[in-house]
């Protein structure tokens, strides 16, 4: 059946309810539309599934929720793992409770059991409830940082990490045999009650969940100290952080928390952001402007799903704010934890840092100054919370921190992906540790520098949009796989990790060996002076990535050899 045949199928067949005909019928005629709409089924990756939120068969909607949950449940099904059930979450994203709530109905319909969260959550706190309840998986409803039209469906496994092999490939693939919808179970929301299947969650996982991020704090009794001089501005960018955000800070004892009341509430719409990330510039205006009005020390920025964190922290001596990217707040927070622990005897033996390969160079330099191993892992969180699982199972070190660049961190283990929740108070927790002492965050963060080298990194992303822009990223990958740099911005390229061949070539010797990590589409170029750069289509949106770093003698000394590398990479 061909995308327009579909689409005729959708328009007439009364499966679909009215409004999604209705929605369908009124673009007649615009065949590009269709054809988008249409021309594939919206993926189900490795993760799940994101996707613009419409009605047709390459949207998110209650159909295509219900289709892949049909193919989870047949997976759990198989793995036995009804008894123990499923958590479900989700965030302050159009369609996010309905969205949950057919999800839910399809797993009990399936004779699953569900623990549905009363109303919307973080993500990190999903990640939690799935260890705390004991549950065979999680699913949250989220786009987490995506454009206002995107919504999206993650799912975790028992270890409360995303889904990794050899469940995601499993998963992927029960998923793929749920062809037609007369495949799809689902039953009235009363009757799964009754039958106990239709579990509502709440406070008592709030609570728990609390305990355990106030559980991570290192000088919690530094902090009243410092309470009434700290000032903190904070914004949830009408998303899932503002009630455990201030509940954390308040029971620390934090008392000037300033929060921008337009993007306090939850709002799906976004109406002061067109794009709800935190490592936008634009969604800093108002938090900026509260900042400068209350003088505060420092400014956070959650996205919606309250896994991302961004800062921004008050220089000293210009009186401006300085924005912080995730290397940066990652690698402060690394140093602050390994530092403090070390000294008040809490660090455990064998300690690890886990962090992507796209993160900075810089934590590896922290790390070894106190005597931590680092671990790489391939783009995504889901790969740290693998490696918190196999040293527990393999009792092979102890996770102590993990970060990737796009923002994203957790301390401690009592969940599995990232945490901005956590985030947050580790970050006002150092800036009132340095404030007794008279400095800034940025002050801290020019003193890594000198201490650990002028590291700097930078991202460029490309969206390529639709049939024609998959196969434009295709082509991109294709010949850089077939034609790799022997020079990028003046640097020479010393070797090619071709996760993708899972094979690492020296270019002076010709020489091969695994490359050791497992096999994605990621192009990864060590080039000389500690310098290095890597590409990746997004496993999320219609984008290619080109991610690059170095280390240079000053800020303005390796600002000017990234500009040189990314030029060389992106031509941009």
């Amino acid at each position: 059946m061909d995308y327009k045949e579909t689409y005729q199928k959708w328009c007439a067949d009364p499966y679909f309810d009215e409004e999604t005909r209705a929605e369908l019928k009124a673009i007649a005629g615009d065949e590009a539309e269709i054809q988008d709409r249409f021309y594939r089924q919206l993926e189900f990756g490795t993760g799940g599934l994101r996707g613009v939120i419409g009605a047709g068969t390459n949207r998110m909607n209650i159909y295509t929720v219900r289709q892949a949950t049909q193919g989870l449940a047949n997976y759990i099904l198989s793995q036995k793992g009804e008894e123990k059930g499923v958590a479900i979450a989700f965030d302050s994203r159009r369609m996010s409770p309905e969205f949950a709530r057919e999800a839910a109905l399809c797993l009990n319909a399936n004779g699953i059991c569900t623990f549905l969260f009363d109303s919307l959550r973080p993500t990190p706190e999903l990640s939690f409830a799935v260890r705390r309840l004991g549950c065979i998986a999680g699913i949250v409803i989220t786009a987490s940082h995506n454009p206002r039209e995107y919504n999206g469906y993650k799912v975790y496994w028992e270890d409360g990490a995303q889904i990794t092999p050899p469940h995601d490939k499993n998963i992927l693939a029960e998923v793929a045999k749920v062809t037609e919808f007369s495949q799809v179970k689902t039953m009235p929301e009363e009757e799964a009650r009754k039958a106990g299947l239709h579990r509502i969650i709440g406070s008592e996982i709030d609570d728990a969940y609390m305990e355990q991020l106030k559980g991570q704090s290192i000088h919690p009794e530094m902090i009243p100290k410092a309470a009434k001089d700290i000032r903190i501005v904070y914004t949830p960018l009408h998303g899932t952080g503002n009630l455990p955000v201030r509940r954390v800070l308040q029971e620390l004892g934090f008392e000037q928390v300033y929060v921008v009341k337009e993007q306090e509430l939850p709002d799906g719409a976004f109406p002061t952001v067109a794009y709800p990330n935190p490592e936008d510039a634009k969604a800093w205006t108002l938090a900026l402007k509260l900042a400068k009005e209350v003088d505060a020390d420092i400014v956070l920025a959650t996205d919606p799903d309250a896994d991302r964190l961004g800062v921004y922290a008050k220089d000293s001596r210009t009186g401006e704010y300085i924005s912080f990217t995730g290397n940066m707040s990652g690698s402060l927070i690394a140093e602050y934890i390994l530092r403090e622990r070390g000294l008040t005897g809490a660090m455990p033996e064998n300690p690890v840092v886990v962090e992507t390969i796209v993160s900075t160079d810089m934590v590896k330099a922290i790390a070894a100054a106190y005597g931590a191993k680092v671990r790489e892992v391939l783009t995504g969180f889901k790969y740290i919370g693998e490696q918190i699982r196999w040293m527990e199972e393999k009792q092979d070190g102890n996770y102590v921190f993990g970060m990737e660049e796009s923002y994203g961190c957790l301390a401690g283990t009592y969940a599995r992906d990232k945490d901005a929740c956590v985030a947050v108070m580790m970050l006002c927790e150092a800036a009132a540790f340095y404030k007794l002492q008279n400095q800034t965050l940025w002050d801290v963060m020019l003193k890594l520098y000198e201490t650990y080298g002028y590291y700097k990194e930078g991202l460029t992303t490309v969206t390529l949009k639709g049939i024609e822009g998959a196969r434009e990223i295709e082509e991109r990958m294709k010949e850089m796989r077939a034609n790799p740099p022997k020079e990028l911005g003046g640097y020479s390229v010393l070797a090619v990790r071709d996760y993708k061949a899972g094979v690492r070539t020296d270019l002076a010797t010709g020489d091969t060996e695994p490359a050791g990590l497992p096999v994605s589409n990621v192009l990864y170029y060590e080039l000389e002076n500690q310098g290095w750069c890597c590409v990746r289509p997004s496993g999320t949106e219609p984008k290619i990535k080109y991610y690059y770093g170095v280390k240079g003698d000053s800020k303005e000394d390796a600002a000017e050899r990234l500009e040189k590398v990314q030029r060389a990479l992106t031509g941009e």
